[in-house]
């Protein structure tokens, strides 16, 4: 018999809580870099993929390229700082940054080599297609011929030999520059080296095929230009013997560190951090595999590396140099172009902000035309009834339409404001040019903020109708950028609510002056209140779903990193509540863990156009909810930046994004890869006699929608 203290031991026990998961287990999150880079497999796919237009592919390859360049100038160059600072933090997933490196190494070497046999694979698929792009030992004797023309009479002149001895330092290798290594020897027997810097103002892939107009219809033939330097090098050191010579390539830390709080100038600091970026540490240098020794170890001694550094490579070392190819004019070997619907319903003769006072316009782009946002900002300059433009600035571009109708506004006598982030990552040079042109025609410029980049979208026109002022109001998810409009999807808004124009104006004055304002109304601002709100969202869809009732989610964002959500998405899939998540890029939470995330479904699509509209449906009971905006789950945005989130209140427009965007979204059985718990991709399941649905090219076949 068990005694009374043992039975009340039992009810004791019996009336606690049971124990869950724990949520902060490293075994539940999957390492950032290491998801980067499953991204750019998935973009390598895009390459590899038979169904894509040829050009397209070598495209894919190109885009790879840029994007691994970038990964190292910035993620693993972050790596590498805080390996040299001490810094000893481990990520959610428990990962030190040298385990990190050690693994990104392992996974990048993979992914290149797999790029590289794609790119044969191509070659082979583009000389089919009369296009051959041959090494400089492939070239026939009138193409060598040609090519040593074209040396001396293009390349040559740009050439400046640097040589490497105990008069002449070693020459400064900028960069993503591609460089030649040169051993020469002297009549006398000495050995010296010298680098040759592969110019980066002329075509890195010579031509050797006459003009177009004149060819005939022969194959388009062309070759690398290091190799046309290589075999033309005894003109560069005449009288010498070319011992050997082998091409180089440098990635540098890129990323820029600004001490905003000693900065008295910030447009000073961040002009001064730009130039600074080409001398920033060596974080990877790639060499072909035929190079010796004896060089490399000259590089690695200058260059200050280690051989974790150094990535030796079987083909040309540039991909990214394919995009010349892809923009070749065959549109027989590319995606068929496509129109842009217009803004639909407007009338004749009737402007814009009339048509905003009917009702408030949802764009979707690519798909629908950006041009009425580049017509909003362009009425307001000539419209005598507006008085003022507002507007945020992140990415606009070398040539920008919505500039010129902000100056075009100026010039009217409209008072202009305009925050330009200076801060914009590889943008901070064409910003610089835009907020000095724009300060110089008089426009109100402010650069950006201490401590955070202003990264949302949002742009505002103050008008006077009669007796009272209207507030027109444009939020977005994407840049306005009209080049990347037709390249990115992304979603916009136009409104003239009175409660969205309050909050806006708000918005601004916490931008361009001081402000305490905890409350923004109708918006969720980061990194004030976004993240506070945002949270509570999710878990009023917990609550819910323990209660009952309808409670789903479905999250459409470039990016999921934030340890805080991720654990609030188990706590939902654990009450209940069904989670899709869209996401192109990052993501971090590990879908399919048993008891903790078996609820949860992470899709990614990569696709013609680069998915970028954030989209947040709530469920909530049948009464739904739906955010659009700037901001990506993560810690960044959430708490390092100025970010929106705006509210979808017209019940038509949520019953279009649920039905005829996100549903289309999770229903593509063509691009998109479902995420295993391991981490990994896999194509979305298609099942027997369902037809394939490519989510983008619906949406192109399906333009318009409002009717």
């Amino acid at each position: 018999m068990a005694s009374a203290k043992s039975k009340q031991g039992r009810k004791a026990a019996k009336s606690r809580p049971q124990q869950g998961p724990d949520l902060n287990d490293p075994s539940l999150y999957i390492n950032r870099e290491l998801s980067l880079l499953e991204f750019q497999r998935r973009v390598l796919e895009e390459a590899q993929d038979p169904s894509n237009p040829l050009l397209e592919r070598v495209k894919f390859l190109s885009i790879l390229g840029s994007n691994l360049d970038e990964f190292f100038m910035v993620r693993v160059a972050g790596l590498y700082s805080q390996m040299e600072s001490g810094i000893l933090e481990t990520a959610p997933d428990a990962m030190t940054p040298a385990a990190q490196l050690e693994a990104i190494r392992t996974v990048y070497a993979r992914l290149f080599a797999d790029a590289h046999k794609c790119r044969k694979e191509l070659f082979s698929e583009l000389r089919r297609h009369g296009i051959l792009i041959l090494d400089y030992q492939e070239l026939s004797e009138p193409q060598q011929e040609a090519a040593r023309r074209y040396f001396h009479e293009v390349i040559y002149p740009v050439l400046t030999p640097l040589a490497f001895d105990p008069g002449r330092p070693f020459p400064h290798i900028s960069n993503l520059s591609l460089n030649l290594s040169v051993l020469v020897r002297h009549p006398s027997g000495e050995e010296r080296f010298a680098r040759i810097k592969v110019p980066d103002t002329i075509p890195q892939i010579v031509p050797l095929h006459k003009p177009p107009q004149r060819r005939s219809g022969r194959p388009l033939t062309f070759t690398w230009i290091e190799q046309v330097i290589q075999a033309n090098l005894h003109a560069l050191f005449p009288g010498m013997e070319i011992v050997e010579a082998h091409p180089f390539h440098v990635t540098r830390d890129a990323d820029i560190a600004i001490q905003e709080l000693e900065a008295e100038d910030l447009l000073e600091s961040v002009e001064e951090s730009v130039r600074q970026r080409r001398f920033g540490a060596v974080v990877r240098l790639k060499v072909p595999k035929a190079m010796p020794d004896s060089i490399l170890e000259i590089l690695k001694t200058n260059l200050e590396i280690d051989e974790d550094a150094v990535y030796r490579v079987e083909g040309p070392l540039a991909l990214v140099r394919l995009k010349h190819i892809a923009g070749l004019d065959r549109p027989d070997l590319k995606d068929k172009p496509f129109t842009p619907a217009p803004l639909a319903g407007l009338a004749e003769d009737e402007d814009i902000f009339a048509a905003i006072r009917r009702g408030e316009i949802l764009l979707h782009h690519p798909f629908d035309s950006f041009q009425p946002v580049v017509d909003f900002l362009r009425a307001a300059a000539r419209d005598p009834n507006v008085l003022a433009i507002k507007m945020t600035l992140y990415r606009v571009g070398p040539n920008a339409p919505v500039v010129e109708a902000l100056l075009d506004a100026n010039a009217r006598g409209k008072q202009v404001a305009v925050l330009v982030e200076l801060k914009a990552r590889f943008d901070e040079e064409s910003n610089i040019e835009w907020a000095r042109a724009l300060e110089k025609e008089g426009v109100h410029v402010v650069y950006g903020l201490l401590g955070v980049k202003v990264h949302c979208k949002v742009a505002m026109v103050v008008r006077r109708e009669g007796a009272k002022i209207r507030r027109y109001v444009h939020l977005s998810t994407g840049n306005y950028n009209a080049v990347t409009a037709h390249l990115y999807t992304d979603i916009g808004l136009f409104t003239c609510d009175e409660e969205m124009g309050a909050a806006c104006t708000d918005l601004f004055n916490y931008l361009t002056g001081y402000s305490a304002k905890s409350d923004y109304g109708k918006l969720l601002v980061a990194p004030v209140n976004l993240r506070e709100r945002f949270e509570a969202m999710v878990r009023r869809e917990i609550a819910l779903a323990r209660a009952g009732k309808p409670a789903r989610l479905i999250f459409k964002m470039n990016a999921l990193s934030d340890p805080r959500l991720i654990r609030l998405l188990y706590e939902a899939s654990m009450a209940g509540v069904k989670v899709d998540l869209l996401c192109r890029g990052i993501c971090c939470l590990r879908p399919g863990s048993p008891g903790v995330s078996e609820n949860i479904r992470v899709t990614s699509i990569v696709g013609r156009f680069l998915e970028h509209s954030r989209i947040y449906w709530f469920q909530n009971g049948g009464d739904e909810q739906v955010l659009l905006g700037s901001a990506d789950l993560m810690q960044r945005n959430l708490n390092r930046r100025v970010e929106t989130l705006f509210p979808i209140e017209n019940p038509r427009l949520i019953r279009h994004l649920r039905d005829r965007v996100l549903a289309v979204y999770l229903k593509d059985n063509v691009k998109a890869r479902r995420m295993k718990k391991d981490g990994s991709y896999e194509r979305a399941p298609r099942k027997d006699g369902e037809k394939p649905l490519d989510a983008q090219v619906y949406l192109l076949r399906h333009k318009c929608w409002k009717t």
